[in-house]
């Protein structure tokens, strides 16, 4: 597994790239593409053990939509309204995220202290086996940062459908 702490540094390597890559990419048909992403997506995680990395907990938060609010608050036994000022912020475009990083509710163990409540956006994460992929390219290309898994996706993506 790439050590997620160098993620960033192997991730600035192939940026451009990659960049180039996604932008002919979409040229694809989606189905094609969502198909090759699906297998690619199965199979990296079959080599990757999230809780042996938990990087995307460590360093990127989630938006959190209301449904997400009730459900974790009443898990938590709170308002959702103490919920927000206890955990989240508002940020710069206007989406409520988590005041602080690594996620509050991230153990020692790598396991999610609200696993079976998480949000809507931890629960799709890294968002690759999505139908229409060819939509949220932008959004793998950030993640290739952060998720060793989507890096070994999209560089075995570059070997299946090279362009």
């Amino acid at each position: 597994m790439i050590d997620p702490e160098k993620l960033p540094e192997h991730a600035a390597k192939v940026a451009s790239v990659n960049a180039k890559y996604f932008k002919k990419l979409r040229t694809r048909k989606p189905k094609q593409l969502d198909n090759v992403m699906g297998k690619l997506h199965e199979e990296a995680f079959q080599e990757i053990d999230c809780l042996s990395c938990a990087n995307c907990c460590k360093t990127t938060g989630p938006l959190f939509i209301p449904s997400d609010i009730k459900r974790i608050s009443k898990r938590l036994k709170m308002r959702p309204t103490e919920f927000e000022t206890q955990y989240l912020r508002v940020d710069e475009d206007g989406d409520k995220v988590l005041q602080q990083l690594p996620c509050p509710f991230l153990g020692a163990d790598n396991y999610c202290g609200i696993y079976e409540h998480r949000p809507k956006a931890c629960r799709e994460f890294p968002h690759t086996n999505r139908a229409k992929f060819h939509q949220i390219t932008q959004i793998t290309a950030k993640n290739v940062a952060v998720c060793p898994a989507v890096y070994i996706m999209v560089e075995r993506l570059k070997v299946a459908l090279p362009q």
